[in-house]
């Protein structure tokens, strides 16, 4: 908004603000958006990460890769195919990595925020890799 004087009956000058007309030219005005960037980027201040940060984004990525490893084996073993056997082994695998690295980040420094951040999502896959198992020898 821009401020503009206006000039009432007894000469007195009087600030009103008024919204700024939209633009007419058949360019698109650059100057506002260009300009309150600028302005915004020079004070900004980036976070940094954390070692806790980067303990669980490396977390993320290794239950990612197991999740993934998880549902091929899923999928393979309730089709019945051949290669059920080595994919639900490849998902123990995964699983595996993910637990010791868990484990590890666990017992260092910020372990109850790793513990709070991931701990849950461990459990969910052990239990359903677990599941997983158990319905291939009942099969």
């Amino acid at each position: 908004m821009i401020i503009r004087t206006l000039y009432c009956a007894s000469r007195v000058a009087v600030p009103r603000r008024l919204p700024i007309p939209p633009c007419t030219s058949p360019r698109p005005c650059r100057f506002a958006t260009t300009y309150s960037s600028q302005l915004s980027n020079q004070y900004r201040t980036y976070a940094t990460k954390t070692t806790i940060d980067e303990k669980v984004e490396e977390l993320q990525e290794l239950y990612a890769t197991a999740k993934d490893e998880f549902d091929i084996a899923s999928e393979e073993t309730e089709k019945k195919t051949v290669y059920a056997a080595d994919d639900r082994a490849a998902a123990q695998e995964e699983l595996a990595k993910l637990k010791e690295a868990y484990e590890k980040a666990v017992s260092e420094e910020g372990g109850d925020e790793v513990r709070r951040r991931v701990g849950h999502r461990l459990r969910e896959l052990e239990s359903a890799v677990k599941a997983m198992e158990e319905r291939a020898m009942e099969d």
